[in-house]
């Protein structure tokens, strides 16, 4: 008898910075999964380099009891979610994203002999970072007769860049940014994630 398999999934995902208020209406709606988000809330960052690799990272508590040696349950305690990804185009506006730079930081416009500039944010210490939404617009798992390709948008309500911004000018290598956006708590009505799955 013949093994079937069906639901593979294959294919870039392209990524979208948007701006972050705690709320969902800016985000595309569910049926909208298979269509480019709207370029007045989302910004294409352009191209990747190496995928987006989502980590969900989950920790459970044991639960104990004394009349038992096995263990009777578990809690979840804590999820970390991430996604890593390197942004092939290294613009300063990307530099801006990469670096969670918005309130303090700054682009300058271009002037005689330059197309802009950039300068971070040198303030107090205890300034608050700037987060932002992204979306992550790729492929799901096919489906009917001809298992054909469908889209998946997975949506980050609120992230930050967590990690190391690395970047290098090598003879052998392209110039890249990498960047990791850490998911973090929205509220108690609105979930940090969701993943939308196209028909």
């Amino acid at each position: 008898m013949a093994t079937t398999v069906s639901n593979l999934v294959q294919g870039p995902a392209t990524v979208y910075v948007g701006t972050y208020d705690g709320t969902t209406a800016r985000e595309p709606a569910n049926g909208a999964v298979n269509t480019t988000p709207a370029a007045s809330a989302w910004t294409d960052v352009g191209g990747t380099t190496d995928g987006c690799e989502i980590s969900i990272n989950q920790e459970y508590k044991e639960l104990e009891v004394d009349q038992v040696v096995d263990i009777p349950g578990r809690r979840l305690v804590k999820r970390d979610m991430s996604v890593k990804t390197n942004l092939a185009e290294p613009t300063l506006a990307n530099l801006l994203y990469a670096l969670n730079d918005a309130n303090g930081g700054s682009l300058g416009a271009s002037g005689a002999g330059f197309s802009g500039y950039y300068e971070p944010a040198f303030t107090d210490s205890a300034t608050q970072p700037t987060y932002r939404a992204v979306l992550l617009h790729g492929w799901a798992p096919g489906s009917g007769s001809n298992n054909q390709s469908k889209r998946r948008m997975v949506h980050l309500r609120k992230v930050l860049s967590s990690d190391n911004v690395e970047f290098a000018y090598k003879k052998e290598d392209q110039t890249v940014f990498t960047v990791t956006w850490s998911v973090h708590y929205v509220s108690s009505s609105i979930a940090p994630f969701k993943i939308v799955d196209e028909a």
